[in-house]
């Protein structure tokens, strides 16, 4: 037996907003299960204090709708993390609730499906981006994945201010892909399917839950997706977490 053969691979990094329900729950406890270090984001203490205890994941209480919630975002998970492999925005806003068409949507639901879906993900992205670059550097890869939807492509009914914000995601994640390649660090924006979630349950509430995706299903995908754009983890150097 060779001394190499005592050396763990560096644990994975990873970020998640909405992290206590649905998908992003579904990812927390996957990506924890395979020895990953996670920092997550939701709005409600209890919620990510009881996540927290279950999965020994860092919780943060904030919200990415809110500007002056990134940076403090930002410095939370660089100190529980020690750096930052992967984001994974997921957090979303279906804007009304029930769903309405467009010349029904109030200009405030508009703004804050905008502000949760697109905005917040390029705020808490830029604030990230000097440790996703560094960890590029230093040879573990960088990922951001952006969570979209078909309702970016498909213009359904009623879904507009969701559609209308994640179509911006989904292209803005295109162009910062092409732009950060030069660092290193690769933006993919993945539309997980129908799942059956909350935010599902509340946008189409008499949907049936057993011709819907399990979040479980759909988070495993998601990490194979992740995994694939990353190099192969690299062996802990002495001292690091």
């Amino acid at each position: 037996m060779t001394l190499h053969s005592h050396i763990r691979p560096a644990p994975l990094r990873v970020a998640i907003t909405g992290g206590t329900s649905g998908l992003g729950l579904a990812l927390l406890r996957a990506l924890r299960r395979g020895g990953a270090k996670v920092a997550f984001v939701a709005r409600t203490p209890g919620a990510v204090a009881a996540v927290a205890a279950e999965t020994g994941a860092t919780g943060i209480v904030a919200d990415v709708a809110s500007k002056h919630d990134i940076h403090p975002i930002a410095l939370q998970v660089n100190a529980a993390l020690g750096g930052l492999d992967v984001l994974i925005n997921n957090a979303s806003d279906l804007g009304p609730t029930p769903l309405a068409l467009l010349a029904d949507t109030d200009c405030e639901d508009l703004e804050r499906a905008l502000a949760t879906n697109l905005v917040g993900p390029f705020r808490l992205t830029k604030a990230l981006l000097g440790a996703l670059a560094a960890s590029a550097r230093e040879g573990r890869g960088a990922v951001v994945v952006n969570i979209s939807s078909d309702a970016a492509v498909s213009p359904y009914e009623t879904w507009g201010a969701y559609g209308a914000s994640k179509a911006g995601l989904k292209h803005l994640s295109a162009i910062w892909d092409v732009e950060l390649a030069d660092e290193g660090v690769r933006v993919l924006s993945i539309d997980p399917g129908d799942m059956d979630t909350p935010l599902h349950a509340a946008a189409i509430p008499g949907a049936d839950p057993s011709q819907l995706k399990r979040p479980e299903t759909a988070a495993e995908e998601i990490i194979a997706a992740i995994r694939a754009v990353l190099p192969a983890r690299a062996p802990a150097r002495a001292g690091a977490p």
